[in-house]
């Protein structure tokens, strides 16, 4: 196996060109392609940057980024960072693994063959890329079923009544075979490879509404399913093989529709117009990553019978108009930017800066599309924290493109200037202590948190201002152990409904639906008694996980002092 993304050893020659695939991994470990088109434009960008790189500087990994916005405006927050290989998301600093990985131009990749299967709402879904390419060969062959056990999935295929069958409930889902474009050729040295598929597990696919749409077809590819200390870890795959149907099983366990792109609330506006194509270079992998947030319809879940207690009711505090008025005129965007960046001078002359990649002695890349009567194009400014540098006008364009809520975050190492708020609508969340524990905590009672949050009309932070939102599956309720660090979770999880951290309003992937309240990108435990879909208890690492979580959205203890 060769180095994991990130390091700095050189990719292996390929001796004959192929297709190019390029996927991104979610939190199962399990590998998402881009479509075609998206996948042609990062090649050629790939391409591009490697020769590039080959001719400045001679080695690896390359240096650059490649902002998906300019392949479909869908995918207007994500850049992939080529020197990490993730997937950064602007908006909200989410990063995910990425990997490029080049097929035979024979197989089904290179002739535009995609394998898909159906959901609920009738969608339509593309395998990994691998299994299409097992499909694909199997169907070739004319092999009457598959098992798809070898690439951690529950399924079993059957070519003859095209359908998906779950081998613990029996469910059956549709699939397809489509011709789309082929893959784009690959030309030039591939990447690091990744291990091709998570390792074999026989439990049943996520049910629980934060990962539904993220489950792919497949099971949860570890036990807790955001335990990050359990990553998967490589497994080889193998040809085809028929499963072994299930008969007379009862119900069903449906892991719904995966989308074949990075998971998009909105479209959101890219940093544009530089002269040469934008970089975010991803350094600082510390943190745990976070999922995609989703939402939709949910299950609601029953409040445990227990003792009467008194709820401790968390009402999200509403500035009034003046303060706001006060605070927008306080803080303009250049003002942000001086509050937290030091003017140098004179700039450095060998660096460049990671937003336009220009040299910053030279001007901005974004001096042509960003206009500044303080912030000239020349200016280079250090941020206070971190010292790393960049362009002035550079970090007020990644500013104004953002949240403009009065926080930074560099791009490079990720850490977070001021306070970090999101667009979470108004509601309530109130807190029940309860007598029961919870499975893997059976030395303390609970902790109830439910969340509560009705339809309303958008506000200008949202991406459709003035239209109505949709508000699903609420009340919603999560759990925690009623002992020294589930408490010091639940008062940062407070923190972060006072700072509209918990939900935005977005498109479900579940349901397809747009303008509806979704969950945000910091993980709750929905089950109380069990752990069937990963989002309940035992979890020994979840609580360390979502401190993480809520790390990386800028709240921690230090906000909790008074």
């Amino acid at each position: 196996m060769a180095a994991l993304p990130g390091t700095s050893a050189g990719p292996p020659p390929l001796p004959d060109p192929g297709a190019a695939v390029w996927e991104w991994q979610d939190e199962c470990g399990h590998w998402r392609p881009y479509c075609s088109g998206v996948c042609g434009y990062i090649e050629q960008s790939f391409q591009a940057l490697s020769a590039k790189g080959r001719r400045s500087l001679g080695t690896w990994p390359l240096q650059g980024s490649i902002p998906l916005g300019q392949a479909d405006p869908a995918l207007a927050p994500y850049v992939i960072d080529l020197p990490s290989l993730t997937q950064f998301r602007q908006d909200t600093g989410t990063m995910r693994l990425v990997r490029r990985h080049v097929f035979p131009l024979d197989s089904a990749a290179g002739q535009g063959v995609v394998w898909e299967w159906q959901n609920d709402e009738g969608g339509w879904f593309p395998y990994e890329m691998n299994v299409c390419v097992h499909l694909e060969q199997a169907f070739a062959f004319k092999s009457p079923q598959v098992d798809l056990g070898p690439f951690g999935y529950n399924y079993g295929i059957d070519f003859a009544s095209l359908t998906q069958t779950n081998k613990v409930t029996g469910y059956q889902r549709r699939i397809r075979r489509r011709l789309d474009s082929p893959y784009p050729m690959a030309t030039t040295a591939g990447l690091p490879p990744v291990p091709l598929a998570p390792p074999p597990h026989a439990g049943p696919p996520c049910s629980c509404q934060q990962c539904l749409p993220n489950s792919g077809p497949g099971p949860i590819a570890t036990r807790y399913r955001h335990s990050m200390l359990n990553l998967p870890g490589p497994s080889a795959g193998s040809g085809p093989r028929p499963f072994a149907g299930m008969q007379g099983v009862a119900g069903r366990t449906a892991g719904l529709g995966h989308s074949p792109v990075g998971f998009v609330p909105y479209s959101k506006p890219i940093l544009c117009g530089a002269r040469s194509m934008p970089k975010l270079s991803v350094h600082s992998l510390g943190a745990a990553p976070q999922p995609p947030a989703v939402g939709g319809p949910n299950p609601l879940h029953g409040a445990p019978k227990a003792v009467s207690i008194p709820k401790l009711p968390v009402s999200m505090s509403r500035p009034s108009k003046v303060s706001q008025a006060l605070s927008a005129v306080a803080l303009s965007p250049e003002d942000v930017v001086k509050k937290y960046v030091q003017e140098l001078k004179p700039p450095p002359a060998d660096e460049d800066c990671i937003i336009c990649m220009e040299k910053l002695s030279a001007p901005s890349g974004y001096s042509d599309s960003c206009e500044s009567q303080c912030l000239q194009p020349e200016s280079v400014g250090r941020l206070d924290r971190c010292g790393h540098t960049f362009h002035l006008l550079c970090v007020l364009a990644m500013y104004t493109s953002g949240n403009k809520d009065g926080s930074l975050q560099c791009p490079s190492c990720k850490t977070i200037y001021g306070e970090k708020t999101g667009t979470q609508p108004s509601g309530k969340m109130a807190v029940s202590i309860l007598p029961e524990s919870l499975p893997g905590h059976e030395d303390c009672g609970s902790l109830e948190i439910m969340y509560l949050i009705h339809k309303g009309i958008q506000g200008p932070e949202h991406p459709n201002p003035g239209l109505p939102f949709t508000a699903r599956g609420f009340p919603r309720y999560c759990y925690l152990p009623d002992n020294e660090k589930g408490r010091k979770v639940l008062a940062l999880l407070k923190l972060a409904w006072r700072r509209r951290l918990i939900f935005t309003v977005g498109t479900s992937s579940t349901t397809g639906e747009s303008n509806t309240v979704v969950w945000n990108e910091i993980h709750h435990k929905t089950e109380m008694n069990s752990n069937l879909s990963g989002h309940g208890y035992p979890d020994p690492n979840y609580l360390d996980n979502v401190l993480a979580e809520l790390a990386a959205q800028g709240v921690t203890e230090d906000g909790l002092r008074p």
